[in-house]
């Protein structure tokens, strides 16, 4: 994973960088349970590559759903990967499943 990715271990983590974030937050959802594991490992470097594309506009963060529940259920996440585009602490924008990088970024564009 990119360095420009912030990997929270915990929901207090979350919330910290969330908060000293000036800018909009790509928060990534990562499952670990069987099902989630390939398509979350699949996603890993596109969402890096968007981190590196962005870097200038947009913080990162790849939180594991079971390491930060409360971020997750907050934040509306219902399966994983997914992706979530915060402004504010506010959802604007969600993506959920394996998307490449050209569905990332067209999401991004669009809101931000």
């Amino acid at each position: 994973m990119a360095k420009r990715v912030h990997q929270p271990r915990e929901d207090a983590e979350f919330d910290f960088v969330l908060g000293r974030s000036e800018g909009p937050v790509l928060a990534y959802f990562v499952g670990t349970w069987p099902k989630a594991v390939e398509p979350c490992r699949a996603m890993d470097p596109v969402v890096a590559a968007v981190a590196d594309a962005y870097a200038d506009r947009l913080t990162v963060l790849r939180a594991d759903i079971a390491r930060c529940p409360a971020a997750t259920k907050r934040h509306g996440v219902t399966g994983a990967p997914s992706v979530v585009l915060l402004r504010d602490g506010e959802a604007v924008a969600h993506g959920t499943g394996p998307m490449t990088s050209a569905e990332v970024r067209a999401l991004l564009d669009a809101h931000l």
